[in-house]
């Protein structure tokens, strides 16, 4: 179907673009923009954009589907939907499914159903060990072939630092990209930041050691290797000094931070509020705000949902004892414009941590589809955003079959009007 989007403002981070200009679609691909667009185009579809932005589909490095295995907390069907209602139109999945994607027949199982759904695009990562048991290194060169853009052990930390040190040399002989979350095994086992706040209320504590020790480890291991890595929702100052300095020194390191680490602090926690028992913790406010500057200035690269739907049964338990986790596929897209304002990094660098920026990660992992950009000839992966558009976050109303937000009741501002995926119009 030929589609016209007219009186858009056209913000799109990976050219700098940021201009009043119609869209031309066909064929799945933009046909023309602004005084490109053909002569003669002949659209049936017209799209008013007036006052609105369209910018790329998100792209999501961090979105738990809970198909196979955990159904009752999340289905293929319901948080494609809560994707594309988020404007979401890229994400990636960890691979701690039940079973574990670390097979080439779950892989492929699980991106034909995506694909019949005909929703959002999706990008798995296979378990970097089989089981993610921290043992036995999988089979990365099948599970590649089957659709894997990298290889993970999720939020399950590799023990044995050999292992590790193993499967960082074999990614770097292929060219692939591995995914770790950056905690140790024995200093990670409690359910909130150490700090005043969990002394007081009896909780035990992760302390930044957990994390700093974890990506020193990392980065030591990357320079034996070679290996390229991507470190999964950074959550401390120290941390993001770490990554600086990686940087400085030219490893290929990239990393990323989330909406609820991004946003929140261990104060939210409130009275062992189950809806913020969050995987990593949400830390003290001084390790926000270092968040918030290393994504403006660049040294995080992308910002994330962390998309864990959780069913009831599993929230409404003492704080200890409540399954870390909470829905955000619907919530990224106005958090950002939200820290964009408030940061002052401004609505191009929002709309580039979860558009152009996270598109260049899955690029460097050899799964690039020419997504998060708006170019002529490229794919109609589009978001079209109603910046002004109050409304407040109310779990009942969430595609998301989880319906647990550290968020929930909070005013927001900005909404996805219409989502697009190859051209096709699959929200608003």
């Amino acid at each position: 179907m030929n589609t016209l989007i007219t009186n858009a403002r056209v913000v799109d981070p990976a050219s700098g673009t940021d201009r009043q200009a119609d869209i031309a679609i066909a064929d799945g691909k933009i046909a023309g923009i602004g005084n490109s667009v053909p002569a003669g185009f002949k659209a049936e579809r017209t799209i008013d954009a007036a006052g609105c932005i369209v910018a790329p589909g998100l792209v999501d490095l961090a979105a738990r589907l809970r198909e196979p295995g955990y159904e009752h907390e999340g289905m293929l069907e319901s948080e494609m939907a809560a994707a594309i209602a988020g404007g979401v139109t890229s994400l990636v999945c960890p691979p701690d499914t039940d079973p574990v994607l670390d097979e080439p027949g779950l892989v492929e199982m699980l991106k034909f159903r995506a694909e019949k759904l005909q929703g959002a695009r999706l990008f798995p990562l296979g378990a970097l060990t089989r089981n993610l048991a921290g043992g036995v290194l999988t089979e990365m060169a099948e599970l590649t072939e089957a659709g894997c853009i990298g290889f993970s052990q999720a939020d399950v930390p590799l023990a044995d630092t050999q292992v590790l040190q193993r499967a960082l040399s074999y990614a770097s002989t292929f060219g692939y990209t591995v995914w770790l979350r950056p905690q140790d095994r024995d200093l990670g086992k409690g359910v909130a930041a150490s700090g005043p706040l969990a002394t007081r209320l009896g909780l035990g504590g992760v302390p930044v050691s957990a994390e700093t020790i974890a990506i020193f480890t990392i980065v030591e291991l990357m320079k034996s290797t070679g290996a390229r890595v991507h470190l999964c929702r950074i959550s401390s100052a120290r941390g993001v000094a770490l990554v600086r300095e990686a940087k400085a020194q030219g490893l290929p390191l990239t990393c990323d931070v989330s909406i609820n680490s991004l946003h929140l602090a261990d104060t939210d926690i409130g009275y062992f509020d189950s809806r913020a028992r969050l995987n990593p913790p949400l830390r003290q406010q001084g390790d926000r705000d270092a968040l918030s500057a290393a994504l403006a200035d660049g040294t995080i690269d992308a910002l994330v949902s962390d998309h864990t739907p959780v069913e009831a049964d599993a929230k409404t338990l003492p704080f200890a004892e409540a399954e870390p986790g909470a829905t955000g596929l619907e919530l990224l897209l106005p958090l950002a414009l939200q820290w964009g304002e408030r940061s002052g990094a401004g609505v191009a660098r929002a709309i580039e941590v979860i558009t152009s920026a996270p598109a260049r990660l899955l690029s460097a992992a050899d799964a690039g589809t020419g997504i998060g950009r708006i170019a002529e000839g490229g794919v109609a992966d589009l978001c079209i955003v109603d910046p002004a558009l109050e409304w407040q976050v109310l779990p009942e109303a969430l595609k998301s079959q989880g319906k647990h937000t550290p968020f929930a009741g909070y005013p927001l501002l900005g909404r996805a009007r219409h989502t697009l995926v190859a051209g096709r119009v699959v929200h608003g």
